[in-house]
């Protein structure tokens, strides 16, 4: 088992409010950033901050415990794959408004995303995601006490076979700005088993 933090770091667009302890990280989100490309509207937007660490190895599994005061519409902080602006995939909660947001994910391969979500409260204020990798496919799970993970979907990464990039973010698409934190970020064996 390895820390997160213990790794080589790096940011692709470091955002202007951040503090990285040994511990933790809390990103302070800056207005209109998003990941999405393309798809249904034709909206683009690629430049959310993600902190990551690249890796070769072909089998291994990420998890961290987010925790957010998110409150205005698509405000969200998860997990992340990001090999460039066409290629990648998160996972996280996305506000929508005092009644309820979205758990999902979006994956985007050859620049276009897909968006698959579950609603769930909005009094949602802590979550735990794990990324598993087997070579270019992955399993994205989450879990609301760290030990009890749900799977929330299994897909392709087109390009994701070879050296990527992986580790966690945070973005507010709209007007608004909000405090994620990041803390018992692990990086372990593939927790995903091999299928019967």
């Amino acid at each position: 088992m390895a820390h997160f933090l213990s790794q080589e770091l790096h940011w692709t667009r470091k955002p202007t409010q951040v503090t990285v302890t040994p511990d933790t990280v809390e990103i302070v989100t800056e207005p209109y950033t998003d990941l999405w490309q393309r798809t249904y509207y034709g909206f683009r937007n690629d430049n959310a901050p993600v902190l990551q660490v690249r890796t070769k190895e072909k089998f291994f599994s990420f998890s961290v415990r987010t925790q957010f005061n998110s409150g205005h519409r698509f405000d969200q902080c998860g997990i992340a794959v990001y090999l460039d602006s066409e290629n990648w995939l998160k996972a996280s909660i996305e506000y929508e408004n005092e009644t309820f947001q979205r758990l999902g994910s979006v994956v985007t391969n050859h620049g276009y995303s897909d968006w698959a979500t579950t609603d769930i409260p909005a009094n949602v204020k802590e979550m735990w995601y794990r990324l598993s990798r087997r070579e270019s496919d992955y399993c994205i799970e989450c879990s609301q006490d760290g030990i009890h993970f749900r799977q929330m979907r299994i897909c392709h990464l087109c390009n994701g076979d070879g050296e990527i990039s992986f580790g966690i973010y945070a973005c507010s698409p709209e007007d608004s700005s909000f405090c994620a934190l990041f803390r018992q970020m692990e990086i372990t064996d593939c927790k995903w088993e091999t299928h019967q």
